[in-house]
């Protein structure tokens, strides 16, 4: 009986079965691109038995780039997934059924063994389709690679790709998740755990949770000279004015004007409930982006601005007061800047 399943380890066995049942008829993961000529964006979809989105549309743009056309037929891996998780979702069943806490720690192993082989494989999926280039592409950067993000977003030329888990991306994350927590009990109750090691567990758990969620809410340093602004669309050189926008989702909108954050802001191409942050350029540290509601602001007509916004942030108010002499003008905050 010391091997049997707890009644709440079977009940999640059974509900994450079903779960892995249910991925096998929605989408696994997209991309999305973003562009000034497709501003209704694209969308590449990855299901169990193959691609699905606006493929053809991707596939014309990556002739131009060199990049290799994407089709179901040639990736091996929609041959493989429905079985592999149909078997996954079988093997949960029979941990239920079975009632041994062995059977059930194996499954966990390989459900998990599983998620990470899948990813490496999109990695290299990605990676290889990225730089493996066709040299008589008619568009030629020399140095530049159109790998997508793993998960995230990340600027390719004039795009922004971004990369997240679709409904059934979610659900595996969620069952993964719910197995662990049932896999620690399970062990907990098979060898008796101390409580420091349950609470440094704990904290290193948390801290863990805490890095997934935030990642891709900080800013991303601005590439002088090459990244453009996703408002006017002229290149960022001025070190002291640029910013950035930054979504919940963790996509980044940069810009090299007050003018065009806020006329960004205006056409409201993102909501506010969608914005985790702005980041502006400290005037007095070019190159330094800081958050836009820990800052004070300068406007001067002297300072001349990119796009005549003749603005300038700064992380602290003695800062400011040391540029105020050269720069005479009106001292502003964040919610009077945005008017």
């Amino acid at each position: 009986m010391n091997n049997r399943l707890k009644p709440f380890s079977r009940i999640i066995s059974i509900l994450c079965a079903l779960g892995l049942l249910a991925v096998l008829f929605v989408p696994l993961w997209r991309i999305e691109l973003s562009a000034p000529q497709y501003p209704e964006g694209l969308s590449l979809i990855i299901k169990p038995q193959g691609l699905a989105g606006d493929v053809e549309v991707v596939n014309g743009l990556n002739h131009y780039i060199g990049m290799r056309t994407l089709h179901t037929e040639d990736f091996v891996e929609f041959q493989i997934l429905p079985w592999a998780i149909g078997i996954l979702a079988a093997f949960g069943l029979l941990s239920a059924l079975i009632n041994r806490r062995w059977f059930f720690i194996t499954w966990v192993v390989f459900l998990i063994a599983f998620g990470i082989i899948a990813m490496i494989d999109f990695y290299r999926w990605e990676y290889n389709y990225g730089h493996n280039l066709d040299e008589t592409a008619p568009i030629k950067v020399p140095g530049m690679a159109y790998q997508p993000p793993l998960i995230g977003y990340k600027k390719l030329l004039n795009f922004g790709a971004y990369s997240i888990p679709d409904i059934g991306g979610w659900i595996f994350i969620a069952v993964g998740l719910l197995l662990v927590i049932a896999l620690y009990l399970e062990l907990r109750r098979a060898v008796k755990i101390t409580r420091g090691f349950e609470i440094k567990a704990a904290a290193i758990g948390l801290l863990f949770i805490l890095s997934f969620s935030g990642c891709g809410t900080g800013p991303q340093p601005i590439r002088f000279g090459e990244d453009g602004c996703d408002f006017c669309k002229m290149t960022i050189s001025d070190q002291r004015f640029g910013a950035e926008l930054i979504t919940q989702k963790g996509k980044v909108y940069k810009f090299d004007d007050m003018h065009c954050v806020n006329a960004f802001l205006k056409a409201k191409t993102v909501s506010e409930e969608d914005i985790a942050q702005v980041y502006l350029l400290d005037f007095s540290q070019p190159g330094t982006l800081v958050p836009a509601t820990e800052s004070v602001f300068l406007k001067s007509e002297r300072l001349r601005s990119p796009m005549g916004a003749n603005i300038a942030a700064f992380r602290h108010p003695d800062s400011m007061k040391k540029f105020m002499n050269q720069f005479p003008g009106q001292s502003l905050d964040w919610s009077e800047v945005r008017q």
